[in-house]
């Protein structure tokens, strides 16, 4: 039986049991459901019943016409159908954007515009496809790589601070209390409480607890894009933190002494080695109590 001719039932409560069931298990009966609970409260203002009697006895009788009864069912599917392809329009362009990349994962998308994002682990973009053009913002979480097409004005709002640019390359990081953004191309605005601050191609700057701390730009792009983690003076948990989401596992830390900040890179594809140069580099020794968890103990 065609799909029109069985929604067309379903809208008439004529299904058999059978019907029923292979309806409700399409993938789109959830939708339809919703539309037609929608349509159930639909009501019609009152009216005046003598007069509308008088009116039908002083006109000209008419033989009535018969509209046959699966010519109804076609109309009222082609009713829903529409009414559902404009639902689907507005939650395409009206309805806010996700895109997100789990715990040990990169995700790279594109925008409407045609500037690509990558996204690092345990990060999340949200936009608006609707006037993309002419406002050209998103919300970030997390952290990200952008290389932006020529355009209007593009921003990114974080957290902890907005990054503005045009046409150019960038990484932005807002992780707790930590804002990281660093140009690789072309110029950027950073925004950061009533901070401002003009980055060119191989600048960067960051804020740590609200205030500016000293940054360094050492490559001409991201190096978590090509699985490198790199810290520059920040501290354990920072790090811990951080291979956590590269690694999709839970990293617990029993040490006191452990107030050393850190520079350096760390394997974003190598968990026993990013492991070792953190236990020597803070004299701490590893425990692993299960597949997803790693305990640091004071030697």
């Amino acid at each position: 039986m065609k799909k029109d001719r069985l929604l067309a039932k379903w809208l008439n409560n004529d299904l058999s049991p059978d019907e029923l069931a292979v309806f409700e298990a399409s993938p789109d009966f959830e939708k339809y459901q919703k539309i037609k609970d929608y349509t159930a409260h639909l009501e019609v203002g009152d009216f005046d019943k003598n007069a509308m009697l008088l009116n039908i006895l002083s006109q000209k009788k008419e033989a009535p016409k018969v509209i046959p009864l699966h010519k109804k069912w076609i109309f009222r599917a082609a009713a829903i159908f529409i009414l559902a392809l404009g639902i689907t329009f507005a939650m395409k362009f009206f309805v806010t954007q996700t895109q997100t990349a789990d715990f040990g994962e990169k995700t790279t998308f594109s925008l409407p515009d045609n500037s690509e994002v990558v996204l690092n682990s345990g990060s999340e973009i949200n936009y608006k496809k609707w006037n993309w053009d002419n406002n050209r913002h998103l919300e970030l979480k997390g952290e990200a790589y952008f290389k932006v097409a020529k355009g209007k004005k593009f921003e990114v709002q974080t957290s902890l601070g907005k990054v503005t640019v045009l046409g150019t390359q960038f990484n932005v990081k807002a992780r707790k209390n930590r804002f990281d953004v660093v140009c690789y191309e072309g110029r950027v605005k950073v925004n950061y409480a009533d901070i401002q601050i003009l980055l060119t191609h191989g600048q960067s700057v960051s804020f740590e607890n609200g205030k500016q701390v000293k940054t360094t730009v050492t490559s001409s792009k991201p190096e978590w894009i090509d699985n490198q983690i790199s810290f520059y003076i920040e501290n354990i948990r920072s790090l811990l933190d951080e291979v956590e989401r590269q690694y999709n596992i839970t990293i617990e830390l029993n040490a006191k002494n452990t107030t050393s900040l850190f520079t350096g890179k760390l394997p974003a594809k190598d968990l026993n080695t990013a492991l070792q140069i953190i236990s020597t580099t803070y004299h701490l020794k590893i425990r692993q109590v299960s597949k997803n968890k790693i305990i640091f103990d004071e030697k």
